[in-house]
């Protein structure tokens, strides 16, 4: 790839996830505590709300290598990417925003709205997530390359998460307090995130240019090959595997943050100073990968960020309520899991090829389609932990911290905290025994798809 292409496509591709990742943010870590604590729905509408935010995301999950066949056979004169990123990005901003719109409704009613609203949010969001990651592997078949463009990608995502972290319980509350009232406050923050979600997106949509003619064309995807495309990519089912036992710890923990600063350390103003904190850590490790990377192998740092993972949940758990050994655990934690994020963005990239390779079919959207598959299985499933264990603990029904006891706090604490470290660990050694694409068969995989034509001369300029 020429160096300015190179360079332009990776500012403009990373860029366009700032937005997307606030939007993200926003539904999967605050959408449970907008019902909870701002909405205030009883324990008998919330066990029919955990309840159904599960089932759907596990449902809409299942769609996802649907859609991802639909991209795949998409062609049109802006390629097979930016159509549906651009219809994906229009329609989850509107969605969004009705989730966070009170109608008045109630009971039954509400439940009916709530489940239509949010189902239609996931799949639109799932049509621009796979058509967005998906196009990564188009744009760059250079290992270093792509760890440049996938990192920054995923300093720009984290900063959206971040954005929303550190900026949702202050700016709430300062709209809350000139628009009237809270439900009000946590709408208009809602339509800020959409129309920035729009903004970023434009980055990528106007301003990435594919390589287009590097590939040869090939035939459409049916959605009986479709299983084909998943199952028998050996190298893609294990990457799935760890990547889903990963996002099932990492979203049980962040989404009990504003829970534990609120209950558990009964300071719920410091939950955006230690978000803060974690962010600047988890952006700067981002931001070091790609050196990290020409030192050490996939495997070693793989085997490093586990470590350091293992070690912030351990201290984590055993800290006072003091934020000086908290914040030391949380960088320990949110720098591992960021080597973990980016490392698993590369394993599921790689197995295009590997797929490519063994099958003859590139198949990108519907390989990255596990990407949001496991996003939603992992976000459903963590929901439901959070969900029961507020309602278990005491705390949904809390008036104050202190009606919270000590056991319902030790509760929270087992879920946020070992269990998603039992969930990280196993991931990583069903990696470190299955998973086999390292430089050399990578390297070996380009080699032999040139030479079968199935890739053309990547450093063209088209």
């Amino acid at each position: 790839m020429a160096k300015e292409n190179f360079t332009r496509n990776k500012y403009f591709f990373g860029l366009g996830t700032v937005g997307r990742d606030m939007l993200y943010t926003l539904v999967s870590m605050y959408l449970l505590f907008y019902l909870t604590d701002i909405l205030d729905l009883p324990d008998s509408t919330m066990w029919w709300m955990t309840g159904i935010l599960t089932v759907l995301r596990v449902f809409d999950a299942l769609n996802d290598p649907i859609m991802g066949v639909l991209v795949d056979n998409t062609k049109s004169r802006y390629g097979k990417f930016k159509p549906w990123i651009a219809i994906g990005a229009i329609l989850a901003g509107v969605f969004t925003v009705l989730m966070f719109t009170d109608f008045g409704m109630t009971g039954a009613n509400y439940i009916i709205f709530f489940t239509i609203v949010y189902l239609i949010w996931d799949v639109v969001y799932g049509a621009n997530d796979i058509a967005y990651w998906s196009m990564l592997p188009s744009l760059s078949i250079d290992m270093k390359e792509r760890e440049k463009m996938g990192s920054f990608a995923k300093i720009c995502a984290s900063i959206g998460m971040y954005i929303v972290v550190v900026a949702i319980l202050p700016v709430t509350q300062l709209l809350s307090e000139r628009v009237g009232s809270p439900v009000k406050g946590w709408l208009v923050f809602s339509l800020i995130v959409a129309a920035l979600l729009l903004i970023f997106q434009s980055f990528t949509v106007f301003g990435v240019k594919e390589m287009k003619g590097a590939f040869k064309e090939e035939e459409k995807t049916t959605l009986r090959e479709m299983f084909s495309v998943i199952f028998k990519n050996d190298q893609l089912m294990v990457t799935a595997v760890a990547m889903a036992l990963f996002m099932i710890g990492y979203c049980t923990t962040t989404s009990f943050g504003v829970y534990f600063f609120k209950y558990a350390f009964r300071n719920e103003a410091m939950y955006s100073v230690f978000a803060g904190v974690l962010g600047v850590s988890q952006i700067t490790a981002l931001s070091l990968f790609p050196q990290f990377s020409k030192k050490f192998n996939r495997k070693q740092l793989y085997t490093f960020a586990t470590v350091m993972v293992t070690m912030g949940y351990f201290v984590f758990f055993l800290s006072p309520m003091n934020i000086i050994p908290i914040g030391i655990a949380g960088i320990l934690v949110f720098v591992g899991e960021a080597f973990i994020s980016i490392l698993m963005l590369m394993f599921l990239t790689d197995t295009i090829e590997y797929g490519q390779w063994k099958f003859r079919k590139r198949n990108e959207s519907i390989t990255f389609s596990i990407q949001p598959f496991i996003n939603k299985i992992g976000g459903a499933i963590a929901s439901g932990i959070v969900g029961a264990t507020i309602i278990i603990s005491g705390i949904n029904e809390a008036v104050t911290p202190d009606d919270v006891t000590e056991q319902g706090l030790l509760i929270m604490k087992v879920s946020m905290l070992v269990l998603p470290l039992i969930l990280i660990a196993i991931g990583y050694f069903i990696y470190l025994r299955k998973f086999k694409i390292d430089e050399k068969l990578f390297g070996q995989m380009i080699s032999d798809l040139k030479q079968r034509g199935d890739i053309r001369d990547p450093d063209k300029d088209y």
